[in-house]
This record gives C-alpha cells, structure tokens and sequence, in this order.
C-alpha cells in the first residue's frame, strides 16, 4: 500500500513528530525518546543548543537543571557523539558499536596506539570521571589537528573507545566532558540483538522521529521502515510512519517556535526544501559581509510554515532582538503571536526583551 499524501499533511506530520504541534511535550525524556536525539553544542547566542531544543517543545516548565538530572542522576539520557539520547536506544546501537570501526585508517591508528589504549582504560578504572586533560598523552602515532581536534591525542582515544562502546561520557563540568568505563556508566543487563535486527529498529525509531523521510535519504536513513508514501508535487519516493498517518486526523493544531539553528527539525535539508519550500542555510560560517539574516539567527515556524528568522542575543539582563526577518509581511495576528512566543522566551530565560 502507497500512502498518498497532501503537502500540508506531510508538513503536519513531520511537525507533529518533531513535537512542534500546538501539544506541548511533558518532560525531557519524553523529548530524548521522540526526538530520538539532541543536539548539543557551545554556541550560545540565546542559549545551548540542547536547552534551546528542549524549551521550544516542553516551554516555560523547562529547566536546564531536568537536563542533567535525567543523564547524570537519572541515567535515563546518555551522551553519544555530540547529542543526548535516550538509553532505550542504546541496546540497538551496541550491534553497531562493537564492530566500528570499519575505516582501515582508523583500525590502523588503534592498532599502533594499543598501549596507550591500555593506559587510558587503566587511568579510567583507577579514577574515573576524568576531563580528557586529567588523562596523559602516550600515544605513539598521532593524527594532525582537523580544526576540531587539537593535537591531545587523549580527545581521540576517549571518541574512539566510546564509539566501540568501552568508555561513556558520566557527566560534565561546564562544558567539558567526564568520562569514565561504560561498564560503570550504562545499565547492566540490556537486551541483545543481532546487528540486522538492532539496525531495522533503529531506521524504525528515525522514521518515528521523522515522521516522513525520502526512502534513499543519506541525511535521514530510514531505509524501508514505514510504509510507502507519495506526496502530491513531488517525485520522492517517501517512507511515513504509520502512526502518524494514523493521527492526522487528530490534529492539535499548530504553534510558533523558535528552532534554534542545530536543531534536528533543520537537519534534513533537502525535506526542508522539498516539503516545506525553505531553503536554510546556516550563515554562521559566512563572512559578515554575506550574512542576510544573522550570525545564529532562529527560523521561526508557524504552523507548517516557516514565516521567517530572529536574529537574536541574550545577555544576563536582556534579550536583544536585532531583527524579526519576515518572509512574507506578518498580518496582525501572526505579528502578536512570534511577539508572544519571544516575549515567553525572554520570561524563561528570566531576561528583559528589547523593542524592534
């Protein structure tokens, strides 16, 4: 059976899945087990990129405090590969996890650095909850610096044995990471599954978060989840929940949100293009001088439309608002609710907001 679908219901079932609909979310696990992932990154020129993702979909009742109570306390969030997720995912990536890595390169640089492998499992077993910085550097053959990686070959070892499922990051002290044996981080006693099985189910839980997905997407991989789905105007072969489509007629209607640029709703570019007609085009890298609509500004979506960007800062007293950037001219109704859903933003922040 092929779904065929409007463009206004696939926009309102990616919305919906994204927990962008007038229906707030609870709490952060429920976000971390819809989402599937968030993101987590230092630019802040309002806020965290994961405490931003969290406040456009729980809201007002949002705390960063509930953020690492759920992964430090809790342990019901674990950190992976620069986003939380949530630890029902975990048992489906370990199949994957103990056969990386597949890059000879990769395997080679492990090979040659067995013994300093075993020196940052030993310094870990001894005293765990170690910076990266706490841990010495005896590696025998070093990568370059990338730009994102200095030249402590300690930051790569940790990424490496956490990608192989033997260290996890147990917290963290500002921004930076604590990391100790996974054995003391993760809960004993998972399910297992076979690497088949453990990767269908995760193309399911992407295409959950998805709600909608091009079936041959690199930026989605959905694979065959799902059923099959057309949608009018576009020559993609889709692949759609079925629970979403089974709640389309349950509609909560939409909302304003403010997405902060790294979030996961903005990822998929080509779908943002295909299904929704914007074009989004993160303008931090650019020269000043070739910036339309700011270094980190927001797209706000009303609805299933995406109606413009908020080129924004917060300080400790104020959230600056240099620009609202309308697509089209907001009528008065649309104008009152982005004003109301900024000024919810700088009450949460617990800021001022200035005029524009």
């Amino acid at each position: 059976m092929t779904h065929q679908l409007t463009r206004d219901e696939a926009r309102r079932i990616v919305v919906r899945a994204q927990l962008l609909d007038a229906d707030r979310a609870g709490d952060v696990v429920e976000v971390a087990e819809t989402l599937g992932a968030i993101k987590i990154d230092p630019t802040s020129t309002i806020a965290p990129a994961e405490h931003s993702i969290l406040w456009s979909r729980i809201g007002l009742g949002y705390e960063p405090v509930q953020l690492s109570k759920a992964v430090e306390t809790d342990r019901l969030l674990f950190e992976f590969d620069g986003a939380f997720r949530p630890m029902s995912l975990l048992p489906l990536m370990l199949p994957g996890m103990r056969r990386w890595p597949q890059r000879a390169s990769t395997r080679e640089w492990l090979e040659a650095n067995d013994s300093f492998r075993t020196d940052v499992l030993a310094r870990l077993r001894a005293e765990g909850r170690l910076r990266a910085s706490d841990i010495p550097d005896t590696a025998t053959v070093t990568r370059p610096p990338d730009g994102w990686y200095g030249t402590n070959q300690v930051v790569h070892m940790l990424d490496f044995l956490q990608r192989q499922g033997e260290v996890a990051v147990v917290g963290r002290e500002g921004r930076h990471r604590l990391w100790d044996l996974a054995e003391r981080v993760y809960p004993q006693n998972l399910p297992e599954y076979e690497l088949e099985e453990a990767e269908r189910m995760l193309a399911e839980r992407r295409l959950q978060a998805a709600g909608i997905a091009k079936q041959k997407s690199p930026w989605t991989r959905v694979g065959m989840a799902g059923e099959a789905a057309t949608v009018e105007g576009s020559s993609w072969k889709f692949r759609v929940d079925p629970e979403a489509i089974a709640a389309l007629d349950d509609d909560p209607g939409g909302r304003v949100a403010l997405l902060n640029p790294y979030d996961g709703m903005l990822f998929d570019r080509p779908r943002l293009k295909e299904l929704f007609e914007f074009e989004y085009v993160l303008e931090q890298f650019k020269p000043k001088p070739q910036r339309k609509y700011g270094f980190f500004a927001y797209p706000i979506l009303m609805g299933d439309r995406f109606v413009g960007m908020l080129d924004a800062a917060a300080s400790d007293d104020k959230l600056t608002v240099n620009a609202v950037h309308e697509f089209l001219p907001f009528d008065a109704e649309e104008d009152e609710m982005v004003r109301a859903e900024i000024a919810d933003l700088a009450q949460w922040l617990q800021v001022d907001v200035s005029a524009w």
